[in-house]
């Protein structure tokens, strides 16, 4: 049986777990760079009976699971995966088992893009490293307002981490309630309100019907010429070449972004050269504490179903 693990940038997979414990009865072929398009990713796995994935890097809609007849589990890390069409899985007869995530790496790496966008960090590193001394002018949180797209697990997180910065939190999405903003500790505002006030507009948000094309180019010139915009949920929620033009313009002060209408991040893309903008490769979640569960589950989850007792099984929503 040949199993194959996509999308292994940092080439970390087989040493985060125990892979002895399947050697006897599956062949792992590591996949370190991307695939590339559907018609790719079909020819490289058409003889691969297992497969695991990492979070939507790669997508199986129903199209990919039609082109590989002798897929027979499929592991995604999360215990949801919008890129994988669970229902086609099961038509093919695929078993789609999941992991455990951690909770806070996403807004760990949120924070740090807070700041690093605010006090200008990756450009006085480049600075002092080509020989210059205090180019730019940052600005403090303190006193400043937080704007929170979203008050979920993420969002009430970084929420709180507004508040120890000494930041007042407004917060909304559509369905918000005041109960929530109170346990929470933030203020309920209008998404109009919100972003005129906010110096710093931070989204947690799961992409969907309702918050593709959320923050668009009306919404980017309702903010402060001086606020910075944060995105590590994902990268349709903003128009992204609204967001360029307000960067390239000054609509906005700054950006950091560490998710992308697609990914990777294409070489020649703005994003990469705007000086406002403080770009990482979707690294919100990419920990060694995550991926050691990450691919410890995966393990397991493929010896479970070696043995015919699949767990961690997904299935689509009724």
């Amino acid at each position: 049986m040949r199993c194959a693990i996509l999308d292994d940038y940092q080439n970390v997979a087989l040493g985060l777990a125990d892979w002895s414990a399947i050697a006897a009865d599956v062949e792992i072929q590591v996949f370190n760079e991307h695939l590339g398009d559907e018609a790719a990713v079909a020819k490289a796995l058409a003889e691969f009976e297992v497969v695991a994935i990492m979070r939507e890097r790669t997508p199986f809609p129903r199209s990919l699971f039609e082109k590989l007849p002798k897929l027979k589990l499929l592991v995604t890390t999360g215990m949801g995966n919008l890129s994988v069409d669970l229902a086609a899985a099961k038509e093919h007869g695929v078993v789609v088992s999941g992991t455990d995530i951690l909770k806070y790496p996403t807004a760990e790496l949120t924070w740090g893009l807070v700041l690093a966008a605010t006090r200008r960090i990756p450009q006085e590193c480049r600075s002092v490293a080509g020989g210059a001394w205090q180019t730019t002018l940052g600005t403090g949180l303190d006193g400043k307002t937080l704007g929170v797209i979203g008050l979920g697990t993420q969002g009430a997180r970084v929420a709180s981490y507004g508040k120890a910065f000494a930041m007042q939190v407004l917060a909304w999405s559509q369905n918000l309630t005041a109960e929530r903003c109170a346990e929470v500790g933030v203020t309920l505002a209008s998404k109009e309100e919100l972003l005129a006030r906010a110096d710093v507009v931070t989204i947690h948000m799961v992409l969907g019907e309702r918050s593709r094309g959320l923050i668009g180019a009306e919404d980017l010139a309702q903010m402060k010429p001086s606020a910075t915009l944060i995105n590590t949920s994902r990268g349709p929620i903003v128009d992204e070449a609204a967001l360029i033009k307000a960067l390239t313009d000054g609509t906005i002060a700054g950006a950091g972004l560490d998710v992308f209408d697609q990914e990777p991040l294409a070489e020649d893309h703005p994003l990469r050269r705007l000086p406002n903008a403080v770009v990482t490769p979707h690294i919100g979640y990419v920990t060694a504490e995550t991926y050691r569960i990450f691919y410890q589950h995966t393990l397991e989850d493929i010896r479970a179903w070696l043995d015919g007792a699949p767990v961690r099984v997904l299935t689509a929503a009724k």
